[in-house]
């Protein structure tokens, strides 16, 4: 699958761009700040109505513009989709696909799949756990379309279960429904907690591969889903803490609070990995994500890459460069250097410079 052309219209800094991209490697390349960024999280949003930055839309809409528009043409084993995005700054965002209006923004999910690898995600091991659970519900919501409707409605209940913990104080009669919240809560926590499990049993062989070679096999790599509760004592502990949850106004137990571990010859990479350690398990997490798609949806993801190859070392630099040589990249970066000395071929290269692409 590829994107075969993007555009975009009063999107951030930019105020009108259309291009047309390789099934290839596409490159941006600019200084900071010019919008290369913006690109990216265009096409990241086209594919699942998302900023990959967690902006809301009216942040994305151009500086004294109400509306901005994002058109995609989506080529997957060689069949177009089109995908157009309405952003406006008072009201929800308007999304159609071949032309037909979605009547929800998740219905984007799946139709490509997309991997963004930022910086940032260098630091999701070392990061808290919010992090760790957005990367796990980010793939799953493009690959799984049962664990998109059960998060979905477990993130609405959970919504609705705060919103009466928190009346409660005022009218105690609420408390009587409580218990249909919790059955709710417990239906669908339950599915999105044996999914993630599933998911990190099967990533599991592939991370290790993708560190040995890294390491040079000089490290073993291990991941581990660490669920808050488990799933046959989780509405045990919805009654358990009851006391606290009426105190605090919150759900304070399940999917919600779950995180991924990471261990290094046994040892947990969090608490006693060096940077080194921890940069190097991301990128093994990520180069994971993209052969996950890969095996289940037997295409090459769209891979999205932000100005990374900077922040890596050139053994880790020649390694990522080797797992992607397949799939369609569109890549942002400073400057053409480190992908010229490691002599990776670039179908088409574009400028960056103030909102504003030309060939280069």
């Amino acid at each position: 699958m590829f994107i075969e052309s993007i555009e975009l219209k009063n999107f951030r800094n930019i105020e009108s761009l259309r291009i047309k991209l390789d099934p290839g490697t596409n490159l941006f390349y600019g200084d900071n700040a010019q919008g290369k960024t913006n690109i990216l999280e265009a096409i990241y949003m086209a594919c699942t109505s998302k900023s990959h930055r967690m902006s809301r839309d009216r942040d994305i809409i151009r500086f004294q513009e109400n509306e901005a528009h994002i058109k995609a043409l989506i080529m997957k084993k060689g069949v177009p989709c089109r995908i157009d995005i309405h952003l406006k700054k008072n009201r929800t965002k308007g999304i159609a696909v071949d032309e037909t209006p979605v009547k929800k923004a998740s219905e984007l999910f799946g139709i490509a799949n997309v991997v963004c690898f930022s910086p940032e995600d260098l630091g999701l091991v070392k990061d808290g756990p919010a992090s760790r659970r957005r990367f796990m519900d980010m793939e799953l919501c493009q690959l799984d379309k049962v664990y998109l409707y059960s998060l979905t409605r477990y993130n609405r209940t959970m919504e609705q279960r705060n919103k009466l913990l928190r009346d409660a104080v005022y009218n105690c009669k609420l408390l009587d429904t409580l218990s249909a919240w919790d059955d709710e809560l417990v239906k669908y926590g339950r599915k999105v907690m044996q999914i993630r499990e599933g998911f990190i049993i099967r990533m599991k062989d592939i991370i290790s591969s993708m560190h040995d070679e890294l390491t040079g096999g000089k490290e073993k790599l291990s991941i581990s889903y660490e669920p808050d509760v488990s799933i046959d004592d989780f509405e045990k502990n919805l009654h358990r803490l009851r006391e606290a949850e009426l105190k605090q106004h919150l759900t304070l137990t399940g999917p919600h609070r779950d995180d991924i571990r990471f261990s290094i010859d046994g040892l947990d990479v969090r608490k006693y990995g060096s940077q080194g350690q921890k940069r190097t398990a991301a990128l093994a997490l990520k180069l994971s994500e993209i052969e996950i798609i890969r095996e289940l949806v037997k295409d090459n993801p769209i891979l999205l890459l932000d100005d990374v190859l900077s922040e890596l070392d050139s053994k880790r630099q020649k390694y990522l460069l080797k797992n992607i040589s397949d799939t369609q990249n569109i890549i942002t970066c400073t400057g053409y250097d480190d992908y010229a000395q490691n002599q990776f071929h670039v179908e088409k290269l574009y400028r960056v410079m103030s909102g504003k692409v030309s060939f280069a």
